[in-house]
């Protein structure tokens, strides 16, 4: 019927399909508008799930204005105001998108803002568990420990009483021991004074001893003297007898040469006859020293002067054993170069150093 009454007023004025043309061009880009805005809500439906009632009202609304339009292409008043209409509700529906975008971003950032509370509260309760995890570990740790240290002071209390048990027997047993000490300390003053007179008793007779050998001393040195006769190379000095090493040994030698048993033979004939007169509870013997000069020897047979000192007092104990003085009676020593009666270091100090002493002692 539309279409009968455009044909009427075409007939009648010549403008109407030019504006006929227009209103179908705008119609169309209307319809193309509305089919873009018909995409974009669709999408816009896709992203935003809470406007989905808005969205059907507004597909509602094109649909009636469709059909509007297509029951009222020659309305052109009626055209225009479903084309406001439709301008305006696709403002409002802008308005609305724009607003609708707004609360996304603003619900995008709380969520970014709540994701990251909900890491952090995670962060957090992952160090409050690994926390609690280490609090129970040391309270089982400490609860083992104090169970330990429960048993270590049972131990301990018991071992306590096992103590105080001991000290009391060992208290008894110090009572027992002081008597017995005061016992043996009364005792042993008496003994003191017995030792003590003993001890003064032995002074006296070891003085007298002394006496007694120095006197048998003094006499062996004097008939030694007579019978070696007065020599240079024999002296007496002191305490000791000295013969010098060239009368009895060779040089660097430890064997004693014809004229050494000779003079040795003479003092072991005299040692012999003081001997018989000694009496037998004076302890006695004859020590021989050998000495050296500072000349080092090292030979196989005598590395060092040590060696060659010994071995020359040795000879000579034996050749007055061998001679019939009793191995008993005799010692052997040897100094070296350490005992020096010179301290010089000429041909005189060494021929005076390299000698044998007699030493006419106390065992």
């Amino acid at each position: 019927m539309i279409a009968r009454s455009a044909r009427r007023r075409i007939g009648n004025d010549n403008t109407w399909p030019g504006f006929v043309d227009a209103l179908s061009t705008l119609l169309l880009v209307i319809i193309f508008l509305l089919s873009v805005f018909v995409l974009a809500q669709f999408f816009l439906g896709q992203a935003l799930s809470g406007r989905d009632e808005a969205l059907v009202k507004l597909r509602d609304q094109v649909a009636e204005l469709a059909n509007l339009l297509r029951l009222e292409q020659a309305a052109n008043a009626e055209l225009r105001m479903s084309v406001g209409q439709l301008s305006a509700s696709l403002q409002t529906a802008n308005l609305d998108r724009d607003e609708l975008s707004s609360r996304v971003r603003d619900l995008q950032g709380q969520l970014d803002a709540a994701q990251s509370r909900l890491s952090s509260a995670r962060q957090t309760g992952t160090d409050a568990e690994s926390a609690l995890a280490e609090l129970q570990s040391r309270y089982d740790a400490a609860e083992s420990e104090l169970d330990e240290e429960r048993r270590i002071s049972r131990e301990a209390l018991a071992e306590v009483d096992r103590l105080n048990r001991g000290i009391q027997a060992l208290q008894q047993q110090l009572a027992r021991l002081e008597a017995a000490l005061d016992a043996s300390e009364a005792k042993d003053r008496e003994q003191q004074a017995v030792i003590a007179d003993l001890g003064r008793r032995l002074n006296v007779a070891l003085a007298g001893k002394v006496e007694e050998l120095a006197g048998f001393r003094s006499e062996f040195y004097g008939r030694l003297r007579e019978v070696l006769g007065s020599r240079e190379d024999i002296r007496i000095e002191g305490d000791r007898f000295v013969l010098q090493s060239e009368l009895l040994f060779a040089s660097g030698s430890a064997d004693l040469g014809q004229g050494g048993r000779e003079q040795l033979r003479k003092l072991a004939r005299t040692l012999i006859e003081i001997a018989a007169e000694i009496p037998e509870d004076v302890p006695w013997i004859l020590r021989v020293d050998g000495h050296t000069d500072r000349v080092p020897i090292n030979t196989p047979r005598f590395p060092s002067n040590w060696e060659l000192s010994t071995a020359r007092a040795i000879s000579v104990v034996r050749f007055l054993t061998y001679e019939g003085i009793l191995p008993d009676r005799l010692a052997a020593t040897g100094f070296a170069e350490y005992k020096p009666i010179d301290p010089g270091a000429g041909p005189d100090a060494n021929r005076r150093n390299r000698r044998i002493e007699f030493r006419f002692t106390q065992r």
